[in-house]
C-alpha cells in the first residue's frame, strides 16, 4: 500500500555495518572520555586522523580501529576526562 504522507527519509541512511561500527565507537568514545569530551572528539576534526573521527569510524573496520586507538591515545592526556 502507497503511503503518500509518510515523512521522506531526511539525510543518508546508514547501512546495518555502518551502524554497527557508529554504535562502536560512540560506546568507545563516551567510556574513554564522557559525554561532552566524547562528542567532541567524533565530531571535530582530529590532524592525526586528517579527518572527522566519526567520518573514518562509518567508513571501515580500519577506520574505527584507528579511531578506537585515538581515543587510547586521548584518553591518557590530562584533563581528557574532567
Amino acid at each position: 500500500m502507497n503511503r503518500p504522507f509518510r515523512r521522506a527519509a531526511r539525510g543518508p541512511v546508514l547501512s546495518r555495518e555502518q551502524g554497527a561500527r557508529q554504535g562502536h565507537a560512540v560506546k568507545y568514545a563516551l567510556a574513554a572520555l564522557g559525554n561532552e569530551d566524547a562528542r567532541a572528539f567524533l565530531n571535530g576534526h582530529h590532524a592525526g586522523l586528517r579527518g572527522r573521527p566519526l567520518d573514518l569510524a562509518l567508513a571501515s573496520d580500519a577506520g574505527l580501529r584507528a579511531v578506537q586507538a585515538a581515543l587510547c591515545v586521548e584518553a591518557r592526556r590530562p584533563g581528557a576526562t574532567d
